[in-house]
Order: C-alpha cells, then sequence, then structure tokens
C-alpha cells in the first residue's frame, strides 16, 4: 500500500472512530420487575425481552443503551425530567399517555388476563365480588380493574411493581390478579408458587384501557429520535434480529396482528 493510500485510511478511520465517540449513550429506562420482558439475572444484570430489544434497536441507532430502572409509575414523569432519553418497559400506547409523550411504532401486542385461584367460577366481573385483585400501580391493567372490577365489588389494590403482586397471593393477601397474559405466566404460573392459579374470562384487548399494543415513549416533539427508532424497529423485523430476540423467550411471535 502507498503512503497516500494509509494516509487516506488512517484518516478514514479516524473519523469512523471519532463519529462514533460523538454518539451519546442512550439511556433507557426499564422497571426490571415485570419478567418475561424486563428482570435481573442472579448476578443483578437487566435482562428480559424488552432489554434485547432495546439493546438491537442501539445497535442499529449506533448508539449504547444505559438501562435505569424506575418504579413504574414513576416512568413518564421520569422521562419528562430528562432522567432517561426513552422508555422500553413494555408501555401501552394510548390515547392518554399520548397527551404527555410521543410514541414509537409498536413492537409488540399481547393480550391481559384475569388470574385467580383454579376452580374459580367466572361468568364476569361481579363474579369477583369481595375479592382482592393486585394491579401494577399506572398500569393499563389498573385502569381496566378500576372500570371493571371496582364497579363491581372487587376490592382492586395497586402494587409499585408486579413481583410484589404475585408474593401478596402467595401470602394469601390477595386472591389473583390482572395482568398481561404473557408477563403473568413467565413472573408467576410457570412458577411453582402459581401451579394452583390460572386463567379466568376472555383475553383482553379493549383498546378504551389497553391502546394500540406497546411502543416506545420519547418526550414530546423529538421527531429525529421517533423516526430513528421507528426504523430500527422496521429493520430488526425484516433482518431476522427480531425473530430470534422473540423465540429466546415465546413460542410464538409477540408482535401480534
Amino acid at each position: 500500500m502507498s503512503k497516500k493510500l494509509l494516509g487516506l485510511a488512517l484518516l478514514a478511520a479516524c473519523t469512523f472512530t471519532a463519529q462514533a465517540a460523538d454518539l451519546k449513550p442512550l439511556k433507557v429506562a426499564i422497571d426490571p420487575t415485570y419478567e418475561p420482558f424486563t428482570f435481573k439475572t442472579a448476578d443483578g444484570k437487566p435482562t428480559g425481552f424488552d432489554v434485547d430489544i432495546a439493546e438491537a434497536l442501539c445497535a442499529e441507532m449506533k448508539r449504547k443503551c444505559v438501562f435505569v430502572e424506575q418504579v413504574w409509575d414513576s416512568m413518564i414523569p421520569g422521562l419528562q425530567a430528562r432522567k432517561y432519553d426513552i422508555i422500553v418497559s413494555s408501555m401501552s400506547i394510548t390515547d392518554e399517555r399520548r397527551k404527555v409523550v410521543d410514541f414509537s411504532d409498536r413492537y409488540y401486542k399481547t393480550p391481559s388476563a384475569i388470574v385467580v385461584k383454579k376452580g374459580t367460577e367466572y361468568t364476569g366481573p361481579a363474579s369477583l365480588k369481595g375479592k382482592s385483585i393486585g394491579v401494577l400501580k399506572g398500569s393499563t391493567q389498573e385502569k381496566w380493574a378500576m372500570g371493571e372490577l371496582k364497579p363491581a365489588g372487587v376490592n382492586v389494590v395497586p402494587y409499585e411493581a408486579q413481583d410484589q403482586v404475585y408474593l401478596d397471593i402467595n401470602a394469601g393477601r390477595l386472591d389473583g390478579t390482572v395482568a398481561d397474559k404473557v408477563e403473568v405466566h413467565g413472573g408467576f404460573l410457570r412458577k411453582p408458587e402459581g401451579k394452583d392459579y390460572g386463567y379466568v374470562g376472555p383475553d383482553q384487548y379493549d383498546t378504551k384501557y389497553y391502546g394500540d399494543g406497546i411502543g416506545i415513549p420519547v418526550r414530546k416533539g423529538q421527531k429525529e429520535l421517533i423516526g430513528q427508532i421507528n426504523a430500527a424497529i422496521k429493520t430488526i423485523r425484516a433482518n431476522g434480529t427480531y425473530d430470534k430476540i422473540a423465540k429466546k423467550y415465546f413460542d410464538f411471535d409477540p408482535y401480534g396482528n
């Protein structure tokens, strides 16, 4: 290689390195109490479907994901306070939330469901009158429970984290929960402590409560960032990365119809 070509190659390499160094880390909020979407490994590292999707999107955007743990019902206030740049933590795209944040295109859509002790007779919300049902505070499931179960005489109890709901079911302080169907399977039903519990009633997709699937919130007006995220979602859907991640956690396509 001539000195001129070598010089050009070194210049190109230096330029690429400088450009990469200029890219700021992308701070990503997660609630690590929502298995299999966001949870921690035995050594305390964040993992799960949401985490892997975030890493894949960051790779496409040539950004470095930096995960920030946040209590669920403080997710949007934390975003608005600039504690992080985006939220990748199973947040439903609802009209109410669209008033305060902008959303990416959806990256998955799964139903919610009621889980109570096996053998519980259920013909509608009134069947659960007098029972205590735990929900994640600030979630779409809380909205549904407050709108449909509470008027029927059900005691709806909000919790800061979904795993706390399961602890109180096991302790006998709760009779069940309303949760994302995939999350409650991975976080509770498939485990020994959940063996005596199961789903009742139909899968819940009501857009009045659950919106249009799961998206990634950013602060209002960040059109360039939204565009980058949407392009990255399309890319990982097209190149097989999304399917590879999904198969790691599910035996179906969580993207939905």
